[in-house]
């Protein structure tokens, strides 16, 4: 049998505007082409949200404001008909050196078992290095998104070693050039 394919996405800058630690609804915006993108990605792809949130480690705010906000982009997309899997979060800064913070692919490895998806058919799309390092601990194909902080860091990827197996300007931009590969 078939293994299924997933889209990981990162929030922050990448489905949304990243306002430097956003949780409040207020200030929720998407970003241009993400409903265009994530309707057509989601024909071929289960979608997932995996995203670092070291602001509620920081203690700018808390689990609760973190699951208000981000239940109102999941309603959002919803109302679109669009479905988002589920959402894994880390709520540690890096300084803890949990198991749960992107790069390392703890949530990845939850996602291929609980829901049977081969990562290699898979996507990261982020728009930090530590995305891309995410995608490519777990074995995902990886966007790296020059939208957010993609543009700030771009040469941190380079500078890194990280390589991503696709550069992208917007959302929809990302979508419509992973649905190419995949024929």
């Amino acid at each position: 049998m078939r293994k299924n394919k997933a889209i990981i996405l990162d929030r922050d800058g990448v489905l949304i505007e990243d306002r430097n630690y956003s949780y409040k609804i207020e200030d929720l915006e998407l970003l241009p082409g993400v409903i265009e993108g994530l309707k057509e990605l989601q024909n071929d792809f289960i979608l997932f949200i995996v995203t670092n949130q070291s602001g509620i480690g920081r203690g700018y705010y808390t689990v609760e404001d973190f699951f208000n906000y981000n239940n109102h982009l999941v309603s959002i997309l919803n109302e679109n008909n669009i479905k988002i899997e589920n959402t894994f979060y880390c709520p540690h800064v890096k300084e803890d050196y949990c198991d749960c913070r992107k790069p390392k692919p703890k949530f990845l490895n939850e996602i291929a078992v609980k829901w049977d998806v081969d990562l290699t058919s898979s996507w990261m799309i982020g728009d930090h290095p530590s995305d891309i390092q995410f995608g490519i601990n777990g074995g995902c194909k990886t966007v790296y998104m020059v939208t957010g902080h993609g543009e700030k860091h771009l040469s941190d990827l380079k500078s890194n070693g990280i390589e991503a197996n696709l550069v992208c300007a917007n959302f929809l931009d990302a979508a419509i050039k992973i649905l190419k590969k995949q024929n």
